[in-house]
């Protein structure tokens, strides 16, 4: 656990709640109740109205699945990433200064297949796989993934899987098995993260999980967002929208690597 002092990060001493740890641990948690009913329908209302009244931001979402950037088209959406209930668990993980990076609305559709095995950016610390990780250190956590539900996710809606303990894995999931739930990491079977509207999910960035596939009478709808240590760059306009480069510097950089390097990338993970 770590906290920010001066501008450096140091070993934080204080009790942190038990969810903390288990997130650190295990690379998984459930906070129940971070969003009362009143404010989950309030919420779920105008996420439903961004939706209606906007296309899919990218090509790619032929589903009509997502919106990014929640927290500049919805008041409500960026009260709710704001909740103690929630920054009192990940603050110890990332520091007390972090910040968001993503913030997504998904309406998975009834019947979804959920995903493949995955890992949302990372590994942060890269190991071949008969390096493991000692003990006695326990694994920095660079970003934490939070899904806060709007409608209840029981298992026939196809709830999150997380293989406990892959975050210090150092690894991506093997690639010829990111379609089998059968997945296993160091003989743990996956987790399953079933929840109730308003209850959060949260989950480290460099943990093994996936969407689950859905009965046909029964989708997804929940707020995603993103937290990350303050050094790590937010991500909720591309880089060729919002920079440090001037439209200047930009047109001098005449390769792909001479555009990366100046801080303009392509989009990926977290990007909106």
């Amino acid at each position: 656990m770590i906290k920010r002092r001066h501008g450096n990060l140091v070993l934080l001493k204080e009790t942190v709640p038990a969810t903390s740890q288990q997130l650190e641990r295990e690379g998984y948690a459930l906070v129940r109740g971070v969003l009362t009913a009143d404010e989950v329908a309030a919420l779920g209302a105008e996420i439903a109205t961004v939706f209606e009244s906007s296309d899919p931001d990218r090509p790619q979402d032929v589903r009509n699945e997502f919106r990014h950037g929640m927290l500049n088209r919805s008041p409500l959406s960026q009260k709710a990433v704001a909740s103690r209930a929630l920054l009192d668990v990940i603050e110890p993980l990332l520091g007390e200064d972090c910040h968001v990076i993503a913030n997504t609305a998904w309406r998975n559709v009834p019947g979804h297949q959920g995903g493949t095995w995955h890992v949302d950016a990372g590994p942060h610390v890269p190991r071949p796989e008969n390096v493991p990780w000692p003990d006695a250190i326990p694994y920095p956590v660079f970003a934490i993934g939070v899904h806060i539900f709007l409608v209840d996710c029981p298992l026939e809606a196809g709830p999150t899987a997380v293989l406990p303990g892959s975050h210090r894995s150092g690894r991506l999931p093997p690639r010829d098995r990111i379609n089998d739930i059968g997945l296993t990491f160091e003989n743990k079977s996956a987790v399953l993260l079933p929840a109730r509207a308003g209850d959060a999910i949260l989950f480290v960035s460099d943990a093994w999980h996936r969407g689950t596939p859905a009965q046909p009478d029964h989708g997804r709808f929940f707020l995603q967002v993103h937290y990350a240590r303050r050094d790590i760059a937010q991500r909720i306009f591309m880089t060729n929208e919002v920079s440090h480069v001037t439209p200047e510097a930009a047109a001098r950089a005449g390769t792909e690597r001479e555009r990366t390097l100046i801080g303009l990338h392509a989009p990926y993970f977290y990007d909106a």
